[in-house]
């Protein structure tokens, strides 16, 4: 991204924690009982395109990438309860004032104290920002020497004081905002998204995409940059992200129907992308066996496992236990082997076989059961 572009976007946003600018942000229907507590300047200068914070539970801890003002930050606050956390992170000083400021003022009207804000970029959760603002007062970058010890500086800051660190949190969240990163850097912004997440953790993240690749004319307008045009993915590449990142369980929970606006012919518009962590680790054979009850003849999941409809399909003891979580569980029925295969005792399972598991796999050999009839009257029969 030019320097140009770079500097209407930081500008913008400051000026816009300054003074509220609709062109910002794409109408959403927040739930008002979370608003009541929030203080007007922070909802007047805050922008987005969705709302997050509906997919988050009590007790979580929650990361908020370029929470500005604060508004969804706050909203988790209240989502999570006392016994969760909230962490907001942006990169603009007039951003981070503003929710600095009024932080106390939330805190009071819940009646605890559980949100916090860190200056970073959300493309590097590592570097802090102010930790390295500390460090340049210190020692300020006056020649050539200290400007290549820079990059060093700013490396012991990430592996010695994270911002964020490894496996800390059980939601990232982001309210249009990713499209506002370099498009170099937008990989890295994915990878960092899961490295901060724990093992079973997941991403939910609103954001602008565009039903039609962006043309480069249009990438290099400082004006579209800044107002979530320019950066904008496609649909498909905004899911592939995602994929690409090590996530699986990808899905849009939320797709706007109608475009917030359109460009040259290209509609851009608001989804909501739900996405997990967790399918890492050995494949080992416990015997176990899924079908998959439709609607569809066939799914595959994002491991490539295919899942032909009414079929006991074997899987290994990892893809079992995922898929009887969300987003998976209410599609499938589960079946364990009548005898439990010992973790030590179970053999590598080769998951790209797509094998159906016989009955008699799980049941035993041997089963021979016969039962009665139930009695049962009207409404009590099976």
């Amino acid at each position: 991204m030019p320097t140009a572009i770079r500097n209407e976007v930081e500008s913008r946003y400051a000026r816009a924690a300054q003074a509220p600018e609709a062109a910002l942000c794409c109408p959403v229907d927040y739930d008002r009982h979370y608003l009541e507590v929030i203080p007007e300047e922070v909802i007047a200068k805050d922008y987005g395109c969705g709302d997050p914070s509906r997919w988050l539970q009590p007790g979580e801890t929650v990361l908020d990438l370029g929470s500005g003002t604060g508004k969804i930050a706050f909203i988790a606050a209240q989502v999570v309860g006392p016994e969760g956390r909230v962490i907001g992170v942006d990169m603009t000083d007039a951003m981070l004032e503003v929710a600095r400021r009024h932080a106390p003022a939330v805190a009071r009207a819940i009646g605890y104290a559980n949100v916090e804000f860190r200056k970073g970029r959300i493309q590097d959760l590592r570097l802090d920002l102010e930790l390295l603002d500390a460090s340049l007062r210190e020692a300020p970058v006056s020649d050539a020497a200290s400007y290549l010890a820079l990059a060093d500086r700013a490396e012991a800051l990430r592996t010695m004081h994270p911002l964020v660190a490894d496996d800390s949190v059980d939601v990232v969240v982001s309210n249009c905002v990713l499209n506002l990163v370099e498009p170099e850097d937008k990989p890295r912004l994915f990878r960092e998204i899961h490295r901060v997440l724990r093992r079973g953790g997941r991403a939910v993240i609103s954001d602008i995409v565009s039903d039609e690749p962006v043309p480069s004319h249009l990438r290099a307008d400082p004006e579209l940059w800044s107002g979530c045009i320019s950066g904008a993915l496609t649909e498909r590449d905004f899911l592939r992200a995602f994929e690409e990142a090590g996530f699986y369980g990808i899905e849009c929970v939320k797709f706007e129907a109608e475009p917030w606006r359109t460009v040259e012919g290209i509609e851009f518009r608001s989804i909501t992308v739900r996405a997990f962590k967790g399918n890492e680790g050995p494949c080992l054979d416990h015997r176990q066996a899924v079908l998959y009850k439709g609607p569809f003849r066939a799914v595959e999941d994002d491991d490539g496992h295919r899942y032909p409809r009414g079929l006991r399909m074997a899987v290994c003891d990892k893809t079992y236990r995922l898929l009887q979580r969300s987003p998976y569980a209410s599609a499938f029925a589960f079946f364990e082997p009548a005898e439990p295969v010992a973790e030590t005792e179970a053999p590598p399972f080769a998951c790209d076989r797509g094998a159906v598991r016989d009955p008699r796999e799980t049941k035993g050999r041997g089963y021979r059961a016969t039962t009665p009839a139930a009695a049962c009257t009207g409404s009590d029969c099976c």
